[in-house]
């Protein structure tokens, strides 16, 4: 049973929460969990005046992911960062290039599930993912939240990302919050939900 965590990351953000989602996977026994990106499509020159050199050094060495890696999968978590209430279009240009798949019905009845993060907290992590699903449902696949069992999600003593359609970070006006215990918690109990129900599913 296997699953992608395929995520798009600019400050790191979303890879941490990604990194989260695997050792959450990798909890259910016989799960086989692989962790890739999009491709990046801004040059190095616009990813250097955007101040994110260094913070994509990181993750630099995960591999990066081609269309048919989604066809391999049984689960696929996805990870991007909200641009104006939607996915980064790194992410949008990758699943735009899935036609075939969907011709073919490759990814009908597979696990998919999504996960985002904003600079404030209401920045638009809930349409992101929301808006996400669409995209999930053309392709047939059968769409895995952060459910209330992860009472996390429900914290008043902080501020928080996490809704129950998925896990959210706040990532701050200028990148300077990273994902808190809580929010990463949401992303292990996420991705080892996931690999649960793709288990029973396909295990």
């Amino acid at each position: 049973m296997k699953v992608l965590v395929l995520f798009y990351s600019t400050y790191g953000h979303v890879y941490r929460l990604a990194q989260a989602m695997v050792e959450g996977a990798r909890e259910v026994a016989g799960s086989e969990v692989v962790l890739k990106r999009v491709p990046e499509t801004l040059s190095p020159d616009v990813i250097k005046a955007m101040g994110a050199t260094d913070a994509q050094k990181a993750f630099a060495n995960v591999p990066v992911a081609v269309v048919d890696d989604l066809a391999a999968a049984d689960a696929i978590i996805f990870g991007t960062p909200t641009r104006f209430g939607n996915m980064a279009g790194q992410m949008r240009q990758f699943l735009d290039a899935t036609g075939s798949l969907w011709a073919q019905g490759k990814l009908v009845g597979k696990v998919g599930s999504v996960f985002t993060s904003s600079a404030t907290q209401h920045g638009g992590q809930e349409s992101t993912i929301l808006s996400f699903h669409t995209t999930l449902l053309h392709h047939g696949m059968l769409i895995v939240g952060l459910p209330y069992a992860f009472a996390g999600q429900m914290r008043l003593d902080e501020i928080t990302g996490g809704s129950p359609y998925g896990t959210s970070t706040i990532a701050g006006g200028k990148g300077e919050r990273m994902a808190s215990e809580n929010e990463l918690a949401a992303a292990r109990f996420q991705g080892r939900h996931v690999a649960q129900i793709a288990k029973k599913l396909f295990g």
